[in-house]
């Protein structure tokens, strides 16, 4: 920092982290495959030397960025399984994780949901994400299975139709706004959940011992 608290120009005002965040933004403004080293460095008022200091290239700078969004949504799961519990309260949990990564990491986040598969970086990502939906998509079907949610409808849609919704909060949501992680969570599982439960007289409890 310099003495009046602004941010130095050049590699001393920037940690890895740093490059990192800037670099996510151009690629969410301009588009992944827009955004070239060149305009990094203008962005960041480096040379590219500097950047290539941190990042070895473009594509590993949005392998790290993929990859915190992707580990944030698969630690959700990760930690509901180890939990326990029923089936539908541990979807509950997963849909209001997946709320506060997103929340948390909202631009990390957006780039994902905008991959298209075009490089090695991007397809990794995909089939990353793809496994994490499966893992969903088998949380509804055991809910539906112990007789939580309705089973009119198929596990696979109930899952892409609650995270249609989750991921398009990404395309409105703005930090400070009027709703926080907290609120989103709890009006999401309004709209996506309360409908989907059966009710209790009907469930299929276990009386085991």
């Amino acid at each position: 920092m310099s003495e009046n608290g602004t941010l130095r120009r050049g590699r001393p005002g920037y940690d890895r982290q740093g490059i990192l965040d800037v670099a996510v933004a151009a690629f969410n403004q301009y588009g992944y495959d827009a955004t070239s080293m060149g305009v990094l460095a203008e962005r960041l008022g480096l040379s590219k030397s500097a950047i290539y200091h941190h990042f070895a290239s473009k594509d590993e700078m949005l392998d790290h960025a993929l990859d915190d969004a992707l580990s944030g949504l698969e630690r959700v799961v990760d930690e509901t399984d180890a939990a326990g519990g029923r089936a539908a309260d541990r979807l509950d949990r997963v849909l209001r994780g997946a709320v506060h990564v997103l929340v948390a990491q909202l631009p990390e986040v957006t780039l994902l949901l905008r991959v298209r598969g075009n490089t090695d970086v991007e397809r990794r990502a995909l089939e990353r994400r793809r496994a994490f939906d499966k893992r969903v998509t088998a949380l509804v079907e055991e809910a539906q299975h112990e007789g939580s949610l309705r089973t009119d409808i198929d596990a696979r849609v109930v899952s892409r139709l609650a995270f249609g919704m989750i991921n398009s909060i990404v395309e409105w949501y703005r930090p400070g706004g009027r709703e926080n992680a907290d609120r989103l969570a709890d009006d999401v599982i309004a709209i996506a959940l309360d409908g989907l439960r059966m009710p209790t007289s009907n469930r299929i409890e276990d009386f085991s011992v």
